[in-house]
């Protein structure tokens, strides 16, 4: 700490960033500020509350970079952050995903929804922040435009023909004029002409009526009432039509709630609500906020944003590219006021619930930590064994952030070296790839790292970190009990049990854990036997290689897949006849034996 003070006195009183470490080297944190030397300072003096206090017991190190102007270090900020992706800074990241509509590029386009965004030549619409109105934006759209509705194209017509939502191009013969119109039509729909629509329908509906025709005025007149309520039930109307986002924030005991409302044609259509730990002054943390929530697919840039007093609408403007407004009075205004008061409750409703999971999932790891005699664990990896008599053996290795499962960082492994049941020789290769690659890539490693298994397990990998790659990181293993639940946990060369209480918050953790990484295990043992019992098969047919072999392992997935199979079906895939038949009389074989 006296080091990090001395350092401290060095730093310039200038705008700029600074980037924390922990004892790893690995940065944990990146903020902006105005006065460098003051906002660092600020973390070592003075008290702060439990989460702030929480970073600072992990600082070791910091760098800093200094900018000319407040709007360099904003971007500088925004650039640290998505190199480093530190792990405090990721609290503030939105990661949510909203679907969007989809015209797909083929021959015979359909309309699905996504939440994802490709480079496709695809034309997408949205995103739609309640995923309900884009489910029924798209039911409403199928009984109007009739696109295909099948992935592949069956052969024959489907119940969509017979109730008029598809023209039948597996069928019929479609021309891609008529596939352009569709096309057309639903993108001026999708884009504010759904009015005209409504207009052209209501139109019709008049007709038919005239001519009697009721049963057709009926479908007309349905049609028209969907398009009312789907895409006229909407909260807020503002006259000018302009697309806008709307933020405010609120902050109460070290945390901070931004609430957007969404504006589209002049109309409020949905909200975004966003939780998470302030470390920074409140107006770096919005800015840091705004400047990540438009790098995520999902969130387009409308014509403009409106911002709560004391935010810089000229910075925001440069920032993101975008015309940034501060309302003074009337409608506009009271938009934002209503944000704000959106927030406070918001983060007034939710901050018990926040308490108890982060008593949950914090102070478990920290106690976890205590009883076996280490650092806090914020950063769990976890490994078990999968095999049958040694056959197909795999390993599996989940990632625990902070208590809770970080789905990127799963990895799975097949055994190469191993022959046979060898559970120890198992552990050991997969522990040195895993620490090997990490290390090359200079990856931050896990502050605990915990094995499916007793003293030998423990020992093997144990063996490799302190022997092989000169690491020293705690390694505990979790003994099963004769019922297959988790019972000890052990830790220590020689390994020894530790006193853990079975009704604990961090008791309860490690079995998350266990549960997660040995069904993980298996669901990948399951996917590698089956595909190793699907191409055993084709090894007995003559004239099907490996390219073949892929073919047919993508088409049916399984064995039991390609015994239901006609050999029509099997030819489909691109199988000569005569391999075709070879493939089925050894089918049949199998299944008479």
């Amino acid at each position: 700490m006296e080091e990090l003070k001395k350092k401290i006195e060095l730093v310039p009183s200038q705008p700029g960033c600074y980037l924390m470490k922990n004892k790893h080297d690995t940065v944990i944190y990146v903020g902006k500020a105005k006065v460098l030397r003051n906002r660092v300072r600020s973390y070592f003096r003075g008290s702060h509350d439990k989460k702030t206090q929480r970073l600072v017991s992990e600082i070791t190190d910091f760098e800093y970079i200094v900018t000319s102007s407040d709007l360099e270090a904003l971007v500088l900020e925004q650039n640290l952050i998505k190199k480093y992706e530190p792990r405090y800074n990721i609290l503030l990241k939105d990661d949510k995903t909203y679907p969007f509509l989809k015209i797909t590029k083929e021959e015979h386009p359909r309309l699905i929804t996504t939440r994802k965004v490709k480079k496709d030549g695809a034309k997408y619409f949205g995103p739609y922040p309640n995923a309900q109105a884009a489910n029924e934006t798209k039911k409403l759209l199928d009984r109007l435009y009739p696109l295909r509705k099948c992935r592949t194209l069956p052969d024959r017509v489907c119940l969509y023909y017979h109730i008029g939502q598809c023209l039948a191009p597996c069928e019929f013969t479609v021309t891609k004029e008529k596939n352009d119109q569709l096309v057309s039509e639903i993108a001026k729909f999708l884009n504010g002409g759904h009015q005209e629509v409504k207009q052209n329908l209501t139109e019709k509906m008049l007709k038919a009526s005239e001519d009697l025709n009721f049963e057709r005025a009926k479908e007309l007149r349905d049609q028209v009432q969907h398009i009312e309520a789907v895409m006229e039930k909407q909260k807020m109307t503002l006259t000018d039509q302009v697309n806008r986002d709307v933020f405010s924030y609120y902050v109460d005991k070290g945390w901070m709630c931004i609430q957007v409302f969404f504006i589209r044609q002049g109309k409020l259509i949905e909200r975004d609500v966003s939780l998470f730990p302030t470390y920074q002054d409140p107006e770096d943390d919005f800015y840091t906020f705004l400047g990540q929530f438009y790098l995520e697919a999902h969130h387009k840039k409308p014509s403009e944003v409106f911002l709560p007093d004391g935010t810089n609408p000229e910075i925001v403007s440069q920032f993101l590219d975008v015309k940034a407004l501060q309302p003074k009075r009337g409608q506009k205004k009271e938009l934002v006021e209503l944000a704000t008061k959106n927030a406070r409750l918001a983060l007034k409703e939710k901050f018990d619930l926040i308490e108890r999971n982060e008593q949950k999932t914090i102070h478990a790891i920290e106690r976890l930590g205590q009883a076996m005699n280490i650092d806090t664990p914020h950063r769990i990896e976890a490994f078990d064994n999968s095999n049958i008599q040694g056959v197909d053996p795999v390993s599996a290795m989940v990632s625990f952030v902070d208590g809770k499962p970080d789905k990127k960082n799963y990895r799975k492994y097949k055994v190469r070296t191993v022959k046979g049941p060898d559970d120890y020789e198992s552990m050991r290769e997969v522990v040195r790839r895993r620490y090997l690659r990490l290390l090359k890539e200079e990856m931050p490693l896990p502050d605990l790292i915990v094995i499916d298994g007793g003293k030998g397990q423990i020992s093997a990998a144990q063996s490799v970190l302190e022997d092989e790659l000169n690491l020293s990181i705690p390694v505990c293993g979790l003994v099963k009990d004769e019922k297959h639940r988790t019972s000890q946990l052990m830790i220590g060369d020689p390994p020894q049990v530790v006193a853990l209480s079975k009704t604990s918050q961090e008791f309860y953790l490690l079995q998350r854990i266990q549960d997660e990484v040995h069904r993980f295990a298996i669901s990948f043992h399951r996917n590698v036997r089956k595909k190793t019992m699907f191409t055993s098969i084709l090894d007995k047919v003559e004239g099907i290689g490996e390219k073949r072999k892929r073919l047919l392992l993508k088409e049916f997935g399984s064995v039991k897949r390609l015994k239901e199979a006609s050999l029509e079906e099997i030819e489909s895939v691109g199988i000569p006849q005569s391999v075709a038949e070879t493939l089925r009389r050894v089918i049949d074989d199998e299944g008479n034996k």
